[in-house]
């Protein structure tokens, strides 16, 4: 039984990295789904699908290498609010990551956003998860 599905997913990913795989197949959920979202739309995934197959689906994600130097996009994944200790900020105090470098994915009353769509917006949240 896992207690942490987010947790799970960002150990798959980090796990698919270090072996270098090129795609990585997750078991599906709303709030991985919207994670994907955000990690596709800041350019650290290269795609990514959602297959509705079986009772719960899963998300392949194809991960994304530089072509030349064989580097991965995501350097760390780091799960910051866990189930024992949830990390809540308010939009005045949302962190910044590597001095802006990476991002903070935050669950808001607004959606599953990044930290600096969250300052635009003025909402602070639970600060899911680092990358970088």
């Amino acid at each position: 039984m896992n207690t942490d599905p987010i947790a799970d997913y960002l150990t798959r990913i980090r796990n698919a990295i270090r072996a270098k795989h090129r795609v990585v197949e997750i078991p599906a959920s709303n709030i991985k789904k919207e994670i994907t979202k955000v990690l596709f739309d800041k350019g650290y995934i290269q795609n990514y699908k959602f297959d509705e197959t079986g009772p719960q689906g899963t998300i392949k994600i194809a991960l994304k290498y530089n072509p030349v130097s064989k580097q991965p996009a995501i350097v760390d994944l780091q799960r910051v609010s866990k189930p024992g200790l949830r990390q809540y900020r308010a939009h005045d105090e949302l962190p910044r990551v590597l001095n802006g470098l990476g991002i903070a994915i935050l669950s808001t009353s607004k959606g599953v956003m990044s930290d600096k769509e969250a300052r635009t917006l003025n909402v602070g949240g639970e600060v899911l998860c680092y990358v970088y």
